[in-house]
């Protein structure tokens, strides 16, 4: 009690208006900052995307280096400030967000060593999930919770129906190599063949490989047919799940409006944070 009581009593002052600026943004400064980073990240992204072209980077690559690693450097200091300000530093580091911010960073230290880890940069973009809090879209965050509740029940039919995929797609690439093998239009082989059966079963259709054959062309047929049901077979089985998963969900939405703070217990009735009411739909 007497080492919480310590924590709580250091973090004051400007610690403590730091942090309301950079962790929330129900302030001026707090949002002015949120923007900012946003913004930041969004051109250091497309910097690395400009220095992948070969005709930019060999006219402006010097000076898309230097812009990287201005953005590095932003992003180290903040990703620094952030633990400085945090009350529990080890709590913010080994978060969600704490560790897409290392990742964001560390691309660049490796390219030292590493030739070609700076395109693992686009890390950043996972950053911009930022802007739910920005914006308060984080009140829509309990759909998503239902959509992984939905995926997660779904998990074995999908799993079952898959294994009935894969098997078909064996019997059929294996009948195909024997309808089209000795012809040598491409079925050389059965795995050849099963790879012809997915293409063609999931509708994409490469046709890099053709049957030539008129049984061959029949049996194509009846495949494509039938891959326009077996697409439409998982898609019914997580819609049904959405919707069962939808009616157990309780119509309340723990996310607070007045600072975007969405950790709450689901029985919270006041935002831990600031004090106000949480939403409740």
């Amino acid at each position: 009690m007497a080492s919480e009581n310590n924590v709580n009593h250091g973090f004051r002052g400007w610690r403590k208006d730091l942090h309301r600026i950079i962790f929330y943004s129900d302030t001026v400064w707090g949002k002015a900052f949120d923007i900012f980073l946003l913004i930041i990240i969004v051109l250091s992204i497309i910097a690395v995307m400009l220095e992948s072209v070969v005709e930019i980077s060999m006219e402006y690559g010097k000076q898309l280096i230097l812009i990287e690693w201005i953005f590095t450097i932003l992003f180290t200091l903040e990703y620094i400030i952030r633990i400085l300000t945090s009350p529990k530093p080890s709590k913010y580091i080994f978060s969600f967000l704490g560790i897409i911010d290392f990742l964001s960073i560390t691309p660049a230290f490796l390219g030292i060593f590493f030739t070609g880890s700076q395109a693992l940069i686009v890390f950043r973009s996972i950053r911009l999930i930022r802007v739910f809090r920005i914006f308060k879209l984080t009140r829509y965050m309990s759909g998503g919770r239902v959509i992984l509740r939905a995926l997660k029940e779904s998990g074995p039919k999908i799993t079952v129906f898959l294994v009935g995929v894969i098997s078909l797609t064996v019997i059929l690439g294996t009948l195909m190599y024997l309808l089209e093998g000795h012809l040598h239009e491409g079925f050389t082989s059965i795995p050849k063949s099963i790879y012809w059966a997915i293409v063609t079963m999931t509708t994409v259709g490469y046709g890099d490989i053709t049957p030539q054959s008129f049984i061959g062309q029949v049996l194509a047929s009846i495949v494509m047919i039938l891959g326009y049901s077996i697409i439409a077979v998982p898609t019914g089985i997580v819609s049904s799940e959405f919707i069962r998963a939808a009616s157990k969900t309780k119509s309340v939405n723990l996310t607070c409006d007045t600072c975007g703070e969405n950790d709450h217990d689901e029985s919270a009735k006041f935002c831990k944070n600031c004090g106000h009411p949480v939403r409740t739909l």
